[in-house]
């Protein structure tokens, strides 16, 4: 190649380049878009959990009205909810024993337990309680009259019920128990006029907690669920559960976020006195409550609107609250391995 047809190809080379240059620095040339990053998309591990099965679960419960300990309602739901879990259970026992309440009365405590797949070493524990308040102490009228307990108490077992009975159909790659405690709602009334009994609230997983089905059962977590029923029930972080189980409720909230689920709020409230207190406290679990207790601007915390009022009933339960609780606990189960 001559010396000038060099010079006259380093020429075009030149301008070329600078002409891209020009093309690129002119305003009037529409900048090419940024894509954004490829994400993958969650895909959900468990089964659809079904809210209507759930909410009849907690009407059949209705049907025998309030459950409270040494009544034919309590009686007759116990038998109910041992015969609905012996048909997916792989085991169902009774852990209980006479148990006096602030009155002084003694009442026969039945903690009913039921295992999915016995035989794996790892376990989770998944529980609420399915007795009702023997008076609506948070009411205007009847007082003194117990409640349906169709949200506190009824839709956490309703939902364990669904979760039972989706066990049977896909079981789990790890343990899972399923516990109801007994003699959680029948706490002493801050205006009794007898004498405090100091932890009166509870007193079904207390006796658990020290008197566990399995001698050192010690499961990886447990999630307890209490009020998980109530129309656009929204659930914070209790700070119990926080302070108690930090990464189990860090599981669960994220969960809830992967599946889309905005009832699941990324606040914290403050701690409250329910069953995994002294689970995490006497058996040394880690346990975190789900349950609806709200801060609510310029009204404070509060529990649900319904609590130990007569307002409790199956009008007051969310078929769509039930099914956003339960795909949630279940989507953490079907992940642990």
């Amino acid at each position: 190649m001559g010396y000038r047809n060099y010079m006259k190809k380093l020429l075009y080379i030149t301008l070329f380049l600078a002409a891209i240059t020009a093309c690129k620095n002119n305003s009037d040339q529409p900048a090419k878009p940024i894509e954004p990053p490829v994400t993958e998309k969650y895909i959900q591990k468990s089964p659809e959990f079904n809210g209507d099965t759930a909410f009849a679960y907690v009407a059949a419960q209705c049907k025998f009205g309030p459950r409270v300990p040494s009544t034919n309602g309590h009686k007759q739901c116990a038998d109910y909810l041992i015969k609905e879990l012996t048909k997916y259970a792989d085991k169902v026992e009774i852990n209980g024993a006479p148990l006096k309440t602030f009155d002084g009365k003694t009442h026969q405590c039945k903690n009913i337990i039921a295992s999915f797949n016995i035989k794996a070493t790892k376990r989770v524990m998944l529980c609420a309680h399915w007795d009702t308040r023997p008076f609506a102490d948070q009411d205007e009228k009847d007082k003194d009259k117990p409640i349906d307990g169709a949200n506190d108490g009824g839709s956490g077992v309703g939902i364990l019920l669904e979760i039972a009975r989706q066990l049977k159909l896909k079981p789990t790659e790890i343990g899972i128990d399923i516990i109801l405690f007994d003699l959680e709602d029948y706490g002493q009334p801050g205006e009794s006029e007898l004498e405090q009994m100091e932890d009166s609230y509870c007193i079904g997983s207390q006796y658990w907690a020290k008197n566990r089905h399995i001698k050192n059962y010690m499961p990886a977590f447990g999630i307890l669920l209490d009020m998980v029923g109530a129309p656009d029930a929204q659930f914070v972080k209790e700070k119990g559960s926080v302070e108690f189980a930090p990464t189990i409720v860090e599981k669960v909230w994220n969960t809830a976020h992967n599946l889309g689920n905005n009832s699941f709020i990324n606040e914290e409230n403050n701690g409250i006195i329910d069953d995994h207190y002294y689970i995490n406290t006497i058996a040394k679990i880690p346990v975190i409550d789900i349950i609806e207790y709200t801060k609510d601007k310029g009204l404070g915390d509060h529990f649900s609107h319904t609590w130990h009022t007569h307002n409790d009933n199956i009008k007051n339960i969310s078929k769509f609250t039930l099914k956003n609780v339960g795909q949630v606990v279940m989507e953490v189960i079907y992940n642990e391995k």
